[in-house]
């Protein structure tokens, strides 16, 4: 599978983002799905993640509350809402999947991700 990233920016902190990661293939209900940020100086870490079934989700503690992750089917989709963006949000957001068996599962460390998108970068300013 092929992921495109998209919907990075430069915002003030206390505003919005949706990140999109449109995905090539025709079993993307497949596919778990995950975010993750890396921020200059700093490892890849875990953002967000989705079940193939769409009905199980998790979160980094940082984000929780703030970000949503959803995905659509139709689309071959992944969706990263991104509310009260901080400076500390600041990094190269980046999506990943991994086909899986298991509709439930959530997969949230990098090892476990098959594939990559190309990232896109989010600047939040104070």
């Amino acid at each position: 599978v092929q992921l495109q990233a998209s919907g990075g920016g430069s915002v003030q902190a206390g505003d919005s983002l949706r990140l999109s990661c449109a995905a090539s293939g025709r079993t993307f209900s497949s596919y778990a799905m995950g975010w993750f940020r890396q921020a200059p100086g700093k490892d890849r870490e875990f953002v967000a993640g989705i079940s193939s079934s769409g009905d199980e989700t998790w979160y980094a503690d940082s984000v929780r509350g703030r970000f949503t992750i959803s995905s659509d089917n139709a689309k071959n989709t992944v969706y990263l809402q991104m509310n009260s963006l901080e400076p500390e949000d600041t990094a190269v957001y980046y999506c990943a999947a991994v086909t899986t068996s298991q509709p439930i599962v959530v997969v949230t460390y990098p090892g476990g991700y098959d594939y990559w998108g190309q990232g896109t970068q989010v600047t939040v300013s104070s």
